[in-house]
């Protein structure tokens, strides 16, 4: 008997199973803040997230590796004091270090656990979302339409392709160099950004040998070539960098019975060399969890670098749509407190009245590499003032080697650029190298976001002795090459 062919069979797509007003994907410091931001007004509204429900600062970034680097500080202080009449001997204890390191980061992360448990249930989804391409929300076994989307899905550390399998256990990242338990004999460090400076110095002052390459002759991305140069000869004191090389390969071989990675590249003068070590760690950047995600079904398009085209930077809006990409997602300005100026922007659009929501102004740009001494850049950068033919500027300067404080406190390396614009009396931008670096910083990005003159900053206190009087000396630099009308000058002028 030949069977009757089916009839009847239920081709449909799958149901939605919720509709919610606003969707989140991602619990990071931008995800996190553009929920609770939109929860003031939505109530059906979800949070999705893949991994920790944490943030990347304080998991895998900028807390365990202060952490790592407040260890490294005592342990400098005390073999340096030798110069103070001070004589110490230091034991560093590896275990100890690496356990204050998780333990610390435990108990930041558990102030943001808490406030997640806090949350509903029923608004929470454990999992890895993807848009489909009707542009639902697919998770676990879940189909939801949202509405509005916000994504802030991250992002995670860049790894040249092949060099997983090749190097195996031995490679690391930021996000697992912190789970090391004891800390190692011997390291390479590949990049000399923000993430390899930081890790790659306080590790030295640990006692572990460290080897640092870089493309580049450059460090921590610095775009004024003096501040750079400076920046180099204050921390090859040091750090053994190969700045300039060109990393030909890399794995692992067996030496007298213990596996130990290697690289083979081209210094700087273009000779063949080999380094051999414990661990390589690879510090080359930071790419935003994105390709994988579906966003090109919701008519997001991305540029060569997996960049979201047509974005607000004010809002991380895409175009007229109804998506939002913020934080590390976005790739726009990769600091913490962007990405929670964004997600909090994003959650206050999403709302009901967004006409009348308060959308965070784009913050003077602004960032510090926690090295020592600590390398800092806000505002304008040189190249993108001299690129802009209606701005006149100068610069004005100082030096950290021979300032009055930084000499007494024995941490005297460091030069301070400030740009003045020459037609409004206003500071452009800065960047530095110097002790007590993350203050200055400050205290310009506020004079910027402030629209300060220097004058009206030369007409505030500077306290005797401080090392923020070369703040002062460099202000003055400006103000002579301005030719702004002078103020009275004191008795303190020669004095930082």
């Amino acid at each position: 008997m030949n069977k009757q062919p089916e009839t009847g069979v239920d081709n449909a797509a799958p149901k939605v199973t919720r509709k919610v007003s606003v969707a989140v994907i991602g619990a990071g410091t931008a995800g996190q803040n553009a929920f609770r931001q939109a929860s003031k007004i939505h109530d059906d509204i979800v949070i999705i997230n893949d991994g920790f429900w944490t943030t990347t600062c304080i998991q895998v970034g900028c807390m365990p590796s202060k952490l790592l680097i407040a260890a490294a500080e005592r342990a400098h202080d005390a073999k340096s004091s030798a110069k103070f009449g001070v004589h110490a001997t230091v034991q560093i204890d590896g275990k100890q270090v690496m356990q204050r390191v998780r333990d610390e980061r435990n108990h930041f992360a558990s102030y943001i656990k808490k406030q997640v448990e806090g949350w509903p249930d029923d608004k929470k989804i454990d999992g890895r979302a993807h848009i489909n391409k009707q542009g639902l929300i697919e998770v676990n076994d879940e189909l939801i339409k949202a509405e509005q989307i916000i994504i802030a899905t991250g992002s995670s550390p860049f790894i040249l392709d092949g060099w997983t399998d090749k190097l195996g256990d031995t490679i690391l990242t930021s996000d697992n160099v912190f789970e090391l338990t004891d800390l190692p004999k011997s390291m390479a460090v590949v990049g000399a950004g923000a993430i390899g400076l930081e890790i790659a110095q306080a590790l030295t002052r640990l006692g572990v040998d460290v080897t640092l390459f870089n493309r580049v002759k450059r460090v921590a991305g610095l775009k004024d070539d003096d501040i750079n140069d400076k920046a180099i000869e204050c921390l090859s004191s040091e750090l053994t960098m190969h700045l300039g090389s060109e990393i030909n390969n890399v794995g692992t071989q067996i030496n007298e019975e213990y596996k130990t990675a290697f690289i083979d590249y081209e210094d700087s003068a273009g000779e063949s060399k080999q380094w051999q070590g414990e661990y390589v760690l690879v510090a080359t950047g930071r790419r935003n969890n994105i390709k994988q995600l579906g966003v090109e079904n919701l008519g997001v398009e991305l540029d060569d670098k997996n960049r979201p085209k047509d974005l607000s930077k004010k809002t991380g809006k895409i175009g007229v749509s109804n998506v939002y990409i913020v934080g590390d997602a976005n790739a726009h300005i990769p600091l913490l407190h962007v990405a929670s100026d964004e997600g909090y922007s994003a959650g206050s659009m999403v709302c009901e009245n967004e006409e009348n929501a308060y959308i965070r102004p784009p913050a003077t740009p602004f960032s510090i590499v926690f090295c020592s001494p600590q390398i800092v850049n806000v505002g304008m950068s040189l190249p993108e003032i001299q690129q802009d033919s209606n701005l006149e500027h100068v610069i004005g300067s100082v030096s950290f080697d021979n300032q009055g404080r930084s000499r007494v406190m024995g941490v005297n390396c460091g030069l301070l650029h400030i740009y003045g614009c020459k037609k409004t009396d206003k500071i452009l931008g800065a960047s530095m190298i110097g002790p007590d670096a993350e203050y200055i910083g400050h205290i310009l990005a506020s004079a910027i976001t402030n629209d300060l003159s220097v004058k009206d900053m030369l007409d505030t206190p500077f306290y005797h002795p401080t090392i923020l009087e070369g703040l002062r000396t460099a202000l003055r630099d400006v103000q002579h090459k301005m030719e702004i009308p002078y103020q009275y000058q004191d008795t303190q002028k020669n004095s930082s």
